[in-house]
């Protein structure tokens, strides 16, 4: 697909109200670079031109100048069913991603099956320096590491992420507060011991009790261990 001819396209599906609600949560974008599209439509559009096999062109084109186009590249790596394709396109990617929801939306599924080498990525992935680099990091521990292929040493590495990043903390919290409804005896000491920083320990224990799936006597608890400002 042309780049004109895609322009055009986003631009017919555009929703004003749906723009001016992206704009309001997703600071870090420049306003004049929101078409407003919304996601199942941008997710068709990403199918189709992954199909079309013109997506290797869209790919090189970095970076992109709309939101949009940002948001189509990480489903279109998303559906790249190869391994080693899938994991150079992401390299390559997340270098440019400014923002949450497109890192929160890049997520392949071909990584399911390929943990093992998806998990030497991820060590990497949490030294960059890079916001959204390690943002994606957390968020591919929190999806693959947290259920039969948990192992202690995972949340242990991301305990000792300290930075002062709004968008790494809140994924930080967020990881522990998901590790806390699934692998609870192994979490719980990280809260207890008071081992995240301060923010991070006390949006984990919101986050936790704002989950469904952790039981209320559990949530009561965590209520107690909050840290309260001085």
């Amino acid at each position: 697909m042309k780049k004109t001819d895609l322009y055009e396209k986003l631009k017919s599906c555009q929703d004003l109200k749906y723009r001016d609600m992206q704009i309001k949560i997703i600071p870090s974008v420049d306003p004049e670079t929101i078409i407003g599209v919304r996601t199942p439509e941008l997710k068709s559009m990403a199918k189709e031109i992954y199909k079309s096999g013109d997506y290797k062109d869209f790919l090189k084109e970095l970076p992109h100048e709309y939101f949009e186009e940002n948001q189509l590249h990480a489903f279109i790596i998303s559906g790249i069913k190869d391994l080693n394709e899938c994991m150079e396109e992401v390299e390559i990617f997340i270098p440019y991603i400014d923002n949450w929801a497109t890192c929160d939306q890049l997520s392949p599924k071909v990584f399911k099956k390929n943990r093992k080498e998806l998990l030497k990525h991820i060590k990497k992935w949490i030294k960059s320096r890079k916001t959204y680099t390690v943002r994606f990091g957390v968020g591919m521990l929190m999806e693959h590491f947290l259920d039969e292929d948990f192992a202690p040493e995972y949340p242990e590495m991301v305990s000792k992420l300290r930075s002062e990043e709004y968008y790494i903390n809140m994924m930080i919290a967020w990881y522990f507060a998901t590790a806390m409804a699934k692998q609870y005896e192994q979490v719980i000491p990280y809260i207890e011991e008071k081992r995240l920083d301060t923010w991070t320990h006390n949006k984990t224990i919101q986050k936790c009790v704002e989950s469904n799936r952790i039981t209320d006597e559990k949530k009561a608890y965590l209520k107690t261990l909050k840290i309260q400002s001085r």
